[in-house]
């Protein structure tokens, strides 16, 4: 078995409330989670209206299927038009062999 956890930090346009922010994290983790084989959570930046980070898990058979689920992820948050990706790290939680 092959584990990983990303971090996504993140920048919401067009947000001027608490409100509508959690409408877009609620919107963006509902998503991800129907459509890859993952678990997300928004893991700072709660009190903050156009900031956020999500924390996603992932664990797989086989490397390979892992980066290939972590760039889908990564791809399909990019491509979202109500946020910003700003950074991307992966820790691997056992090395790739």
């Amino acid at each position: 078995m092959f584990a990983a956890a990303m971090r996504v930090d993140i920048r919401l346009h067009d947000v001027h409330s608490l409100k509508e922010k959690r409408s877009i994290v609620k919107k963006a983790v509902a998503q991800l989670m129907r459509t890859h084989p993952v678990s997300v959570a928004e893991v700072e930046h709660q009190d903050l209206w156009q900031r956020t980070a999500f924390g996603i898990a992932v664990a797989a058979a086989h490397p390979g299927q892992l980066d290939r689920i972590l760039h889908a992820v990564e791809r399909d948050l990019r491509e979202r038009s109500d946020i910003e990706v700003l950074s991307v790290v992966v820790s691997h939680l056992e090395e790739p062999m």
